[in-house]
């Protein structure tokens, strides 16, 4: 495809320039040498008449023209990349084409291990590339970036389509020896230390801002990132985590902890499958989505002791 000698390797070359600003890491991305993407980047000044990066002390920056470039560029190469991933058919056994899935720690844990099982038995050749959740993932999907977004509804985009994957109540996770375990009423649950899960970047966890909304005011006396540190921040303790069913039930199993219900009616978390929009009649999502119903559909142990 060429328009005024302006072809896609040129297009694409232009999109790593805008994003990396920088030649150096826009070549090793591409692949090529430095003096290769140098010349790009003269072709590519010389069609649009303009500098497009220009050096600013040791950075280099973008000029009005390519910011305003910015988008439609990201946008063509997306719509074509999107036409050329899908085939008409699509054969798990045989596919082995890389897929990127963005995913929070939770749906790690809760979904998406389940689900990398199941890819490695029926699809043994493909690639599963894992990203984690960032502050606004649906930009990963605009850009193209990812193929599969798992999260929020809050943080998909309402440009592209998505379907709910789960919706899992919260629980108390605590110490299987504490009293509370027995006898979780509002004023013993007011009486405990938490610990918080609070993802990475985050300013709250979902279980923070669902007690905020009912005027809960809970004392803090950890707070971590990873909900792999769970078991460990609450067992031979009186604190309380207040986190997701099923990954209370799956981090849970056999640590000595118990999974109890909380005094007060929360709403439950709506985790949503999101995939761009140019990608909706792609064989291989469709059964990948497929795949992580099933994965999220597998049940999880009920509320109760597990000691």
């Amino acid at each position: 495809m060429r328009f005024r000698n302006l072809d896609l390797n040129l297009l694409a070359a232009l999109d790593k320039l805008i994003r990396l600003r920088s030649v150096s890491r826009a070549a090793d991305e591409m692949a090529i040498t430095q003096s290769a993407m140098s010349s790009a980047l003269n072709r590519l000044r010389q069609y649009f008449d303009d500098p497009l990066l220009i050096q600013v002390g040791r950075h280099m920056e973008l000029t009005p023209r390519a910011e305003a470039l910015a988008a439609p560029v990201r946008d063509i190469l997306v719509r074509v990349e999107a036409a050329v991933a899908i085939s008409a058919e699509f054969d798990p056994a045989t596919a082995s084409r890389p897929v990127a899935l963005t995913v929070s720690d939770y749906s790690l844990h809760t979904v998406v291990l389940p689900f990398v099982q199941t890819v490695a038995r029926k699809a043994p050749r493909m690639q599963l590339l894992l990203k984690a959740q960032q502050s606004y993932p649906s930009r990963l999907l605009e850009r193209g970036e990812t193929d599969l977004l798992i999260a929020p509804a809050v943080y998909c985009s309402p440009d592209h389509p998505s379907e709910t994957l789960l919706v899992d109540p919260l629980v108390c996770v605590l110490d299987a020896e504490n009293p509370a375990a027995r006898s979780m009423d509002l004023e013993t649950f007011n009486g405990l230390s938490h610990v918080v899960m609070r993802p990475s970047g985050a300013a709250q966890s979902y279980a923070e801002q669902m007690l905020e909304q009912q005027g809960f005011d809970i004392t803090i006396a950890i707070e971590s990132f990873a909900f792999a540190s769970l078991p460990d921040l609450v067992r031979g303790t009186d604190r309380v985590a207040l986190v997701q069913g099923r990954l209370a039930a799956r981090l849970a199993r056999g640590r000595g902890l118990a999974v109890v219900e909380p005094p007060m009616d929360l709403p439950p978390l709506e985790q949503r499958l999101q995939w761009h929009s140019m990608r909706g009649m792609d064989p291989a999502l469709e059964w990948l989505r497929a795949e992580l119903h099933a994965a999220a559909a597998l049940p999880a142990d009920g509320v109760g002791d597990d000691s």
